[in-house]
């Protein structure tokens, strides 16, 4: 039976093997949520799947689970790519959150020419993909990069990855994804101002890039986003299998 918590840890999962806690994840555990030793936790890394942590010791500070069982093997997403304009702090926050949610396997904040900010904090975008991977049920953890600059991400493009670029300028024309195989993707939202003309120019004489049309609606950034990865699943993600 899986436990009702489930708390991402930074340690390998075994049968026997021991976990330390953190002290923010002792007070949550034992402060907050009132579990005692001989209650359970599930456990997952992003490397070994989930496990049944069974508390052996509880303390203020500090305690320690032990592994029982594994209830659920790795689930690794498909090869896909979110690759997205920061926009403002909270909305950024939920594109991170709803992308980890959605089964991205990695996770880019891109600056381009008319990206509003010019900076973000990755360790605190990291920390709510795994807050997102823990209340989904997922076993997987997105990497959330560093931000980097749209024209030197596409100057080492792969020449095997998809680009399916969400260009509102074009607005009902259209690839059907169904027509497009599978493999290895990535979805571009731009920012707030759409992206420049010489972006869209370089973007589109890609053979990589496939324009697909999200409504006859100009949606705000956070909203594209969740409809392109809702698109995308269910024409050739885990969604569609």
């Amino acid at each position: 039976m899986n436990a009702k918590i489930r708390l991402f840890v930074d340690q390998p999962l075994a049968k026997g093997n021991r976990v330390s806690l953190t002290q923010p994840q002792a007070h949550y555990l034992f402060g907050v949520m009132r579990l005692a030793v001989g209650g359970a936790v599930s456990l997952f890394n992003g490397r070994d799947g989930e496990w049944r942590g069974e508390i052996v010791d509880a303390g203020k500070r500090k305690g320690t689970l032990e592994c029982s069982e594994q209830t659920k093997p790795l689930q690794v997403p498909p090869d896909l790519w979110l690759c997205f304009a920061p926009i403002k702090k909270t909305r950024t926050d939920f594109i991170v959150e709803k992308a980890a949610e959605m089964g991205a396997a990695k996770i880019f904040p891109m600056q381009t020419e008319f990206t509003n900010s010019e900076r973000v904090k990755q360790e605190r975008l990291q920390a709510h993909a795994i807050e997102a991977a823990e209340q989904c049920g997922a076993t997987y953890v997105p990497e959330v990069t560093e931000l980097r600059k749209l024209s030197a991400m596409l100057d080492h493009w792969p020449k095997e990855r998809q680009i399916m670029f969400c260009d509102e300028v074009e607005l009902g024309v259209a690839t059907s994804l169904a027509t497009v195989a599978r493999g290895p993707w990535a979805i571009f939202i731009g920012p707030e101002g759409g992206f420049s003309p010489v972006e869209r120019k370089r973007l589109h004489a890609m053979p990589q890039a496939h324009v697909v049309s999200l409504g006859p609606r100009i949606l705000r950034a956070d909203t594209a986003a969740v409809a392109a990865l809702t698109l995308w699943q269910a024409a050739l993600g885990d969604w569609s299998q």
